[in-house]
């Protein structure tokens, strides 16, 4: 088993990471925590996948299934096993190295700039992300944050949320969502009154943010974001998605 997937939310799904494996040839497994509080991750597992969800990470005793997402974290960085937290994944993984996560002092919702760092510019999965300057636009949903975890190296920051990204040996967290596809937006928005702004936005932006989750897939799953390969990732979307 290549990659686990720890779901948990149900409307919060892998997104173009399925089309990205598919290509790739990886196998992965989707574990749905939010239905049990147990998570085994196989041994000849190489990566976890944690997505996001409406909870907080204070919420455990309200949502017990994040304690058993917590210690699947906590032994698969035992093991040596990559993890990429997004979103909630993030603020866990922060969380298990030692950090507070608390309600942020607004919401981030739609399509916002993040700031690379120094660090963040020069970090190998990030490097397609920084254009002539060293702002981007992400997709966002959380008004969550947390405290840098010790020994972590911060990546991106925006102007109300100081961790947006930040990398701990060879793992990640984001605090925004890579995986989102033209379709999540559209679901996780469809009540929102801003819905009609931010699919305007995301014709004009989805393209370019697809094609740098691509380079962080490649780079953080396979070493290799320049295989001429990944041409495929516009054709791709405009197929699937």
């Amino acid at each position: 088993m290549d990659v686990v997937i720890i779901k948990n939310a149900p409307n919060e799904g892998p997104g173009n990471l399925v089309s990205f494996f598919a290509i790739k040839g990886f196998e992965y497994k989707i574990i749905e925590a939010y239905t049990s509080n147990t998570i085994t991750i196989p041994a000849d597992c190489s990566f976890v996948v944690v997505l996001g969800g409406p909870m907080g990470v204070y919420e455990m005793e309200s949502f017990p299934f994040l304690k058993s997402v917590a210690r699947a974290i906590e032994n698969s960085l035992a093991s040596n096993i990559k993890i990429l937290g997004i979103c909630l994944g993030a603020q866990l993984l922060a969380h298990v190295l030692g950090s507070k996560v608390y309600p942020g002092i607004t919401q981030e919702i739609g399509w916002c700039n993040i700031e690379l760092t120094e660090t963040g510019v020069k970090d190998p999965c990030f490097k397609n992300f920084k254009n002539k300057t060293s702002i981007c636009k992400v997709f966002q949903w959380h008004g969550d944050t947390f405290d840098l975890p010790k020994d972590a190296s911060l990546l991106a920051s925006s102007t109300d949320f100081t961790q947006q990204a930040f990398r701990y040996n060879e793992s990640y967290g984001l605090q925004f969502h890579p995986e989102i596809t033209p379709s999540m937006i559209k679901d996780w928005c469809k009540d929102i009154k801003d819905l009609r702004k931010i699919l305007i936005e995301t014709e004009t932006y989805f393209l370019d943010y697809w094609h740098r989750a691509w380079w962080f897939y490649s780079t953080f799953f396979v070493e290799n974001a320049e295989d001429k390969e990944d041409l495929l990732w516009k054709d791709q979307e405009t197929k699937t998605m």
